[in-house]
């Protein structure tokens, strides 16, 4: 009898240890879980927020004042605009020495 009494014994403070571990691996995991969760919502403002510049920088008016400001270019008009004839491709070719 006492055999079995301390087999039972054994086989109750095992079980608690695996409970003891257990629940500190679940806690372990829940704030894992609760962090991805956090870069998750972050990740999903940072993208919203990228969507909404890209958005805003695509604009025609904000297109055109680029292309105004730093690249200094202009609209083209009939005035500034030279149109060339197209020369047939043998003539192209020949003229190569």
């Amino acid at each position: 009898m006492t055999r079995i009494n301390i087999v039972l014994l054994l086989a109750v403070v095992a079980s608690a240890l695996y409970l003891v571990h257990v629940s500190y691996d679940s806690r372990r995991q829940f704030v894992q879980l609760e962090r991805e969760r956090n870069e998750a919502r972050r990740l999903e403002q940072e993208a919203e927020r990228l969507r909404l510049q890209l958005r805003t920088e695509a604009t025609h008016v904000r297109v055109d004042l680029a292309a105004r400001e730093r690249l200094h270019m202009s609209v083209a008009t009939p005035a500034v605009t030279q149109y060339l004839d197209a020369a047939p491709a043998s003539t192209a070719q020949e003229a190569r020495p």
